[in-house]
């Protein structure tokens, strides 16, 4: 269980979230997912990793691929 107080490396927030080393360095790149850099490894609050699975945060990023999706379709109409 994941405490929101606490905080987590990469390597355990990967585990926690189930996905692969390129998608936490992705979406720490894009700030998807907010964590601090502390002696060259980053760290991330508990909290961070549960907004990231939030209803509100899936919701924001259907919408996005909602958007991009329709912006592909209608270049891909204008060929």
């Amino acid at each position: 269980m994941i405490n929101p107080k606490e905080i987590y490396t990469t390597k355990e927030a990967q585990d926690f979230l189930k996905i692969s080393q390129s998608t936490i360095k992705r979406l720490l790149k894009r700030g998807m997912l907010k964590a601090y850099k502390v002696g060259g490894t980053y760290r991330i609050w508990g909290s961070e990793i549960l907004r990231l699975v939030s209803p509100k945060v899936e919701s924001s990023v259907y919408q996005a691929y909602n958007k991009l999706r329709q912006k592909t379709r209608k270049a891909i109409e204008r060929w």
